[in-house]
């Protein structure tokens, strides 16, 4: 993680000085990024009783490259945290004894992404964009808590387990591949707000008999263009 945080602060820092030595005339841009994420996954292996919105990060560099008066299209390279969270409640009896059992899971898939983005011009400040995302695995964990509560008679006990682990990267796919749709707005000519969808389209899982399950995030952030 430590030396992808300091790959991502090199390209930055490359984009900065690339900025810098490109004349006033030229009409690329280089800018950093950053934001908040919401994903969640098509289907939660067995733990789909009742999923919920995973908050995860993403940051990185992107070129912006007019190509027309009102087009451009905007190259990536980020990191993006992507993933799931489920929460299971049941309740069953075994013989006269009830039972209550919870879990919280939790999976995180990390990405190297590199989104590539058709942006259209409404306004000089405000745009709305489209394109492919492709993304490279990078690594990822499976976490949970399980609670069972035994109920017998006025004799209540409980049972708590925890989990964390490194997800078997030879199991999922390492290579991802999205189709985003989003906007973003520039309240000066370098700094703005930017909000995208991005839906899976491919299966996390290399050998997978059920239903594909495919990442699903929603984003929205910051931007600043060196200028």
């Amino acid at each position: 993680m430590k030396k992808l945080i300091l790959g991502l602060a090199i390209a930055a820092s490359l984009s900065v000085n690339a900025q810098e030595k490109t004349t006033s005339s030229s009409p690329v841009t280089f800018g950093v990024k950053a934001g908040f994420n919401a994903s969640t996954l098509s289907k939660v292996d067995q733990y789909d009783n009742d999923q919920k919105l995973k908050p995860g990060f993403n940051a990185g560099v992107f070129a912006n490259i007019p190509v027309a008066e009102k087009f451009s299209i905007q190259p990536e390279l980020l990191f993006n945290q992507l993933g799931s969270k489920t929460e299971e409640r049941e309740v069953y009896y075994v013989n006269s004894d009830r039972y209550r059992r919870e879990v919280d899971y939790k999976k995180t898939l990390s990405y190297l992404a590199v989104p590539v983005m058709v942006q259209y011009n409404i306004l000089p400040q405000l745009y709305v964009e489209a394109g492919p995302e492709f993304g490279f695995l990078l690594g990822g964990k499976d976490k949970g808590d399980i609670t069972t509560v035994k109920t017998s008679g006025n004799t209540t006990t409980t049972q708590s387990t925890s989990f964390s682990e490194k997800i078997v990267k030879d199991l999922h796919n390492k290579f991802n591949f999205g189709i985003g749709i989003g906007a973003g707005y520039y309240f000066t000519q370098n700094f703005g707000v930017t909000a995208r969808f991005t839906a899976g389209i491919t299966d996390i899982y290399k050998e997978n008999s059920s239903d594909a399950v495919r990442n699903n995030a929603f984003q929205v952030g910051v931007a600043y263009k060196f200028k």
